[in-house]
């Protein structure tokens, strides 16, 4: 799989803590913007990584902030993301499951490196369920589009 990573300031550390976790469970790293400690816009780190995900170049992103929720907010503004906040597996596991997030967003203030081993390993390694759900993926893709999703069948 193909991941983009980044963070703002808050979430340097761990940023390159996913990184190292991402590369050793043998998916390739894209190439985003990301802060190296210096302050900086997550709205601007969260564009780049999931801009590379609307357009192709990476298959999901993760995105690190302190709380996670700026880069959330973010993310789910482009067009094609489905970004979850996430704070334990469990979440990781329904996110990607149920609602075929293809953006993960974890917080550097709230987490601890074990938790977020195993956020970042479950989330990588759940696959889409389809079925029921595959519906209710595509009446949120249809609110992005401005329609009701009460129209959608399918």
């Amino acid at each position: 799989m193909r991941i983009a990573i980044t963070s703002d300031h808050r979430g340097a550390e761990v940023f390159k803590f996913v990184q190292d976790l991402v590369q050793l469970m043998g998916h390739e790293l894209t190439a985003v913007p990301t802060c190296t400690g210096e302050s900086c816009d997550y709205p601007d780190m969260a564009w780049g990584a999931c801009h590379s995900v609307s357009e192709g170049a990476a298959d999901a992103a993760i995105l690190i902030c302190g709380s996670g929720i700026g880069m959330s907010i973010a993310a789910n503004k482009v067009p094609g993301i489905r970004a979850a906040l996430v704070h334990d597996d469990i979440g990781a596991q329904m996110s990607r499951s149920h609602n075929d997030a293809n953006v993960l967003c974890l917080s550097a203030d709230m987490l601890g490196e074990r938790l977020i081993e195993q956020i970042v390993q479950t989330w990588i390694e759940t696959p889409f369920e389809g079925g029921r759900h595959a519906r209710r993926v595509n009446k949120i893709m249809a609110i992005e589009q401005g329609t009701n999703p009460a129209t959608i069948e399918s």
